[in-house]
């Protein structure tokens, strides 16, 4: 029976070549302490079986077969306006979701205000009493500071709180706020997509919640572009690591603040050059700037779209956290000194051009 003071809540699931996972995601939101009013999966394209596992065993699951894999913003999006209902519960298939998580979700969403977007906290799948993704903090050179980044839950904070960003793969979102301001921008393909779209929450004035309390175990990622470690980081995700970054800051930065922000994140980039240097990958970084320039009409077009709806200066979102650097990468002997001395560099030169930002 359904609770007439719960709102109704639709689950989307974003699916590609992962039958197995999917699979575990799905019983995982059937076993939800908070039923679901309807549950989509949008499937890119997969063609290993998967939509057909979803149509032979979740025979009332909504299946939105894609024409092509044009990656997650654009299936995420498409699941956005799928839904019947306006709260969305959108989850990545390598995502299995704890009983409670989305029940924890709705509380404190209900707590706070109705934030635009409210989410849980994603541990390790392999090591569960370790945190994989908990949101993060915008820095001005274009990346996102991971809170908690693979901490031991122990040494992390409890605190239910307002945070700059959220990460993708799993969240309960105002699916009416998300397109207000546009969306996921499937520019982006994956990685940087929803540091954008944060970003452009909070420079509209909506506010995001973490709530480390609710937990979801997150898997193995996408095959080819996320990294669990090993000796060789893969091009597809330098390339997009690379381009994207400066997508973010070309779309969502005023001007003035690119002017002086540009320092630094030029020194990033030179950080980048050196990493795919070590990696063989100068080609894919190469690419990038390519790709990026291609997309330079998009970024003048989103600009103009954002302009109108910004409440927020970039001055009170940007800073200069500790930079975040994957302890799954192997590192020379200088590694952790050069780590060091980038964010030192970085947070210096922020303190100095602060003051001036739009």
């Amino acid at each position: 029976m359904t609770d007439p003071e719960r709102p109704e809540i639709t689950a989307a699931v974003v699916a590609f070549e992962g039958e197995s996972d999917l699979r575990d995601c799905l019983r995982s939101l059937a076993a939800s302490t908070v039923p679901f009013a309807e549950v989509i999966v949008v499937d890119n394209a997969s063609t290993d079986g998967t939509p057909e596992m979803v149509e032979r065993e979740f025979p009332d699951v909504v299946l939105v077969r894609m024409p092509s894999n044009d990656g997650p913003c654009t299936a995420r999006n498409e699941g956005l306006r799928r839904a019947r209902h306006r709260l969305v519960f959108q989850v990545d298939q390598d995502v299995v979701v704890r009983p409670d998580c989305v029940a924890r979700l709705l509380e404190v969403r209900e707590e706070r205000g109705a934030p635009a977007v409210v989410f849980p906290r994603a541990v390790d799948a392999d090591r569960p009493d370790v945190v994989h993704y908990d949101g993060g903090s915008f820095h001005y050179a274009g990346v996102m500071a991971l809170r908690h980044f693979y901490r031991p839950i122990g040494e992390c904070t409890d605190a239910v709180e307002e945070v700059d960003a959220f990460i993708s793969l799993a969240a309960l979102v105002d699916r009416d706020v998300l397109l207000e301001v546009g969306a996921y921008d499937p520019a982006f393909f994956i990685l940087f997509e929803d540091h954008d779209l944060s970003y452009r929450l909070r420079a509209c004035g909506h506010r995001i919640v973490a709530v480390p309390d609710a937990l979801v175990d997150h898997r193995a990622g996408t095959a080819g572009i996320s990294f669990r470690g090993g000796p060789k980081y893969p091009p597809r995700r330098l390339f997009l690591h690379s381009r994207n970054r400066w997508l973010v800051v070309l779309k969502c930065y005023r001007v003035r603040t690119i002017v002086l922000a540009l320092p630094g994140v030029l020194l990033l980039g030179v950080a980048y050059v050196l990493f795919a240097w070590t990696q063989g990958a100068l080609k894919d970084y190469v690419k990038a700037k390519s790709s990026l320039l291609r997309l330079l009409p998009h970024v003048r077009a989103e600009r103009r779209r954002l302009a109108p709806l910004r409440r927020t200066r970039d001055r009170e979102l940007l800073g200069a956290p500790d930079l975040t650097f994957s302890p799954r990468i192997e590192r020379g002997k200088g590694g952790s000194l050069g780590e060091r001395f980038l964010t030192g560099t970085l947070r210096a030169y922020w303190f100095l051009v602060r003051p001036f930002v739009g």
